[in-house]
């Protein structure tokens, strides 16, 4: 028995002895594998995993005038950052204690560096506040910090574990001669979500969770050639989040230039001129409702007439736009979005809508003499002509006996193109329900693109409206729920009379197009409403033979070593099949506004026989408001429009803004020119390109012997 017991004994120690040779075994030719055959791709895995990656934000290219004179710029800031994975290690007190030390370094509060640590997505994450970029990444928590603050983070490492100081870029405002063009340039801010989601899925790498880009202006336009092409920067972490070397890196590209057409010398002279008009209006009294004018809103352009380039635009309310720089705060957003403060954001120059006015008469003159009238016609001026149960007035009352279509815009004869609108009416259109009536008026207004966008380089520009019988029947089926409810109704001491009236009459027969309306819409009265952009657009097809442009604020890309990448021509739109008979009696009209019509106490003394200054004045009438103001005039180089809200009439609110910016576009002092003293050297804007040297500087650009 006790042999057999020894020999299972050993049995059992030999089976042990196997199971642990094979276990070893395995072991070992497990660990070979590991190590050896599968060694470089777990080595490369154990490595990523302690290597993270830091975007590098390209510094943003420059916006430039046509002279090359800056714009927008970049400005070097201290930027601090606080390092989430690390501050995540830390204990609930350490994290604490470090944020109140942070805050009190920056001058932040607690609860807004808070707000910046949440990842967008994150619960009580605020949109405009979160972090939209890498978890990886430093969170930038304040800018523009004060030099001083900058330095003690720096120099006191142990008090500031995971937070990071360093210089960054921020847009910058020349304001060369004080302009401002907030409306034209445009501003930041930084990506949302639903952004950074579409460009991941285009495969645009230009873009990423911590970039800012265009919301408006040129800024928006052109952000894909101004932004840049971000970087990248590998570097070595610990255990603790703790960065300990770079590893590898990929340097951002810079955004390329911008040139525009403006001409900063110019945008100074038609910024001030508008401000100093409303403001000269606001202590005028209005003879009309015997107190001050209101001028709430203005706009100005000036256009090339021959390429439809705008080389100054500018519109009031306006603001600063480096309030948008480092982050806007919600009590400077409401204001700028505030109808209290005028809606400062609103470009009125190609995004307000106005009734012309008498500004429309020279497209109605075009329209007739190319549809039946001729320049011999001759049509009587009174007073005021009666249509229907309604006496419709010139201005004041005036009468001129039987005149021409040029007299008629020497003086804006009202009646007299009221006589020539009920004409084409009866003629082609006296059913009012019939929508698709001729009418040669309406047809020439849409063929000098008006009722559509101009087609500028500027986002969310408005398309205004020519108010014909189409439109007459669509918006009465947008509208007459809401009439009809008020004439359903018993009048209400919050209903005027003149509302109460009109809903009722709205709301039987509001979409007839009668003769009152073919009247309003020949004297750009009614429902008809233009941009300033698109009137001056118009006024430059006078000027220049027909031809309508698309205006262009953008002139060239310019790559950051001043190589041309992409000159931006002018766009031709169409070609205008207008008489150049008809163009000439036009022009000529208009010219005599300028000398002895509506516009001529305005240009008294004013050398007319060296810079032919045509030009048209209106005063169009707003229910419930004062009358809006306009002034359009051209020469064979420019055309110049200021209109102002609230202001009276079109001489009278603008006419000496308009003789200054005139005076400053061509030398005019007094009676006498002086090309030497233009705002652009030459008169008229170069055709080529600032010079842009390697280390660079930019210089103006080289002039011909004829000055372009």
């Amino acid at each position: 028995m006790a042999a057999g017991a020894s020999h299972r004994s050993r049995l059992r120690l030999i089976v042990i002895q196997t199971l642990v040779f094979s276990l070893l075994a395995t072991l070992g030719v497990r660990l070979y594998y590991l190590q050896v055959v599968s060694g470089e791709r777990y080595q490369g895995k154990a490595a990523s995993q302690s290597v993270r990656e830091i975007v590098v934000q390209p510094q943003r290219g420059l916006i430039v005038d046509a002279m090359g004179r800056p714009l927008v710029t970049n400005r070097l800031t201290w930027v601090v950052s606080i390092d989430r994975t690390l501050i995540g290690r830390m204990s609930a007190a350490d994290r604490t204690e470090l944020l109140a030390r942070t805050s009190d370094a920056i001058g932040v509060k607690v609860d807004k560096i808070e707000a910046k640590l949440l990842l967008c997505g994150d619960s009580g994450a605020v949109a405009g506040q979160c972090w939209n970029g890498s978890p990886y990444q430093p969170v930038p928590v304040a800018q523009d910090v004060k030099e001083g603050a900058a330095l003690r983070i720096l120099e006191q490492p142990e008090d500031f574990p995971g937070v990071v100081v360093d210089r960054q870029t921020l847009r910058q405002y020349p304001s060369p001669y004080g302009i401002n063009a907030a409306h034209v340039l445009g501003y930041l801010s930084p990506i949302t979500k639903e952004e950074l989601e579409s460009a991941e899925k285009t495969g645009d790498s230009s873009v990423n969770g911590a970039s800012v880009v265009g919301r408006a202006g040129v800024e928006k336009q052109y952000d894909e050639w101004l932004r840049g092409q971000p970087g990248y920067q590998q570097v070595a972490v610990d255990s603790k989040g703790r960065v300990r070397q770079d590893v590898s890196g990929l340097a951002a590209q810079p955004g390329d230039t911008l040139v525009t057409s403006i001409d900063a010398k110019v945008q100074s002279v038609v910024e001030e001129q508008l401000a100093a008009m409303i403001a000269k209006q606001r202590s005028t009294r209005d003879p009309v409702t015997k107190r001050n004018f209101e001028a709430d809103s203005g706009a100005a352009v000036v256009m090339e007439a021959k390429t439809g380039r705008i080389v100054a635009m500018a519109s009031q309310p306006t603001y600063d736009p480096s309030v948008w720089v480092g982050g806007i705060t919600d009590k400077q957003l409401e204001r700028l979005y505030s109808e209290a403060a005028g809606t400062p954001l609103l470009a009125r120059a190609f995004q307000g809508q106005f009734a012309p006015g008498s500004t429309w008469k020279p497209f109605m003159t075009v329209g007739a003499l190319t549809h039946g009238y001729t320049p011999s016609t001759v049509l009587s001026c009174p007073s005021a002509v009666q249509i229907g149960n309604r006496a419709f007035h010139n201005h004041e009352s005036a009468a001129y006996g039987s005149i021409s279509f040029a007299k008629a815009l020497e003086v804006s004869c009202n009646t007299f193109f009221f006589q020539v609108g009920m004409s084409f009416w009866q003629k082609y259109g006296s059913d009012p329900d019939d929508v698709d009536a001729k009418d040669p008026l309406v047809e020439q207004a849409e063929k000098f693109g008006f009722g559509e966008r101009s087609g500028v380089d500027l986002p969310g520009e408005a398309s205004g409206r020519v108010a014909d019988r189409k439109w007459k029947r669509d918006y009465y089926e947008s509208m007459k729920d809401y009439y009809c409810g008020i004439a359903a109704k018993p009048q209400d001491e919050k209903t005027s009379d003149f509302v109460y009236k009109f809903s009722r009459e709205f709301c039987v027969e509001g979409w007839k197009y009668r003769l009152p309306d073919s009247a309003n819409f020949a004297i750009g009265q009614g429902d008809t409403i233009v941009t300033p952009l698109q009137l001056a657009r118009g006024y430059a097809a006078i000027s220049n033979g027909g031809t309508l442009w698309e205006p262009r604020v953008g002139k060239a890309i310019v790559s950051p070593d001043g190589t041309v990448i992409r000159e931006i021509e002018p766009k031709k739109e169409r070609k205008l099949k207008i008489p150049a008979s008809v163009l000439t009696y036009v022009d000529e009209a208009l010219q005599g506004v300028s000398t002895h019509g509506t516009m001529a106490w305005k240009l008294n003394g004013f050398p007319l026989d060296r810079v032919r200054i045509r030009a048209k004045t209106g005063s169009a009438e707003v229910y419930g408001k004062q009358s809006t103001g306009w002034v359009a005039s051209y020469t064979e180089d420019y055309v110049v429009v200021m209109m102002i809200s609230q202001a009276g009439t079109g001489s009278g609110s603008t006419g000496e803004g308009i003789r200054a910016i005139w005076e400053a576009l061509y030398g005019v002092d007094g009676d006498q020119v002086n090309p030497s003293t233009a705002a652009i050297p030459g008169v008229t804007p170069p055709a080529k390109l600032p010079t842009f040297g390697d280390d660079g500087s930019i210089l103006p650009p080289a002039r011909s012997k004829k000055g372009q």
